[in-house]
């Protein structure tokens, strides 16, 4: 098979190749991170001067000028074009009550800034107490509901900015 590759060089140029262009080109390792490249009959010294695996980035000295390159196979393609990136997760921008209940307690105000796990509210719900932690930093934007209020399942209680 011959799988297919997307080169993002320094974020701004992208190129796609195959593992046959690949194969065709003209480089000898000189060492562990560094390679001579003969391009076009002109020669090119490279070095590997960062590289981090799992995020497939590196950065690439060529004849002392620096590139940032992103390498991304079929699926890390596949999975970019159906809106998912590999690593990265949703910011939780408002917090909704998840069943219905009532507000016994509110630890923050609008504007206070909150670090993760931090406590919001408390809902009672089904003669439980539902503890609230924040899922990220941030600063409070609105709260939507007051202390006392029964809430309804997917009501909004809590903004973050």
């Amino acid at each position: 098979m011959n799988q297919k590759f997307r080169l993002s060089v320094n974020q701004s140029e992208t190129f796609d190749k195959t593992e046959q262009d690949l194969s065709q080109l003209d480089a000898i390792i000189t060492s562990t991170s560094e390679f001579h490249i003969l391009h076009n009959h002109k020669p090119f010294s490279s070095k590997i001067t960062e590289s981090d695996f799992l995020k497939k980035t590196y950065t690439v000295e060529v004849n002392q000028n620096s590139y940032t390159i992103e390498i991304a196979n079929e699926l890390d393609i596949l999975i970019r074009e159906m809106g998912f990136e590999v690593g990265k997760t949703k910011q939780v921008n408002a917090i909704k009550a998840p069943m219905p209940g009532l507000i016994l307690e509110i630890n923050v105000s609008v504007g206070q800034e909150v670090k993760k796990n931090d406590n919001l509210l408390i809902l009672e719900a089904m003669k439980m107490e539902n503890s609230f932690s924040s899922p990220r930093d941030g600063i409070i934007k609105s709260i939507a509901v007051s202390k006392g209020d029964a809430v309804d399942k997917g009501q909004l209680l809590i903004e973050f900015e």
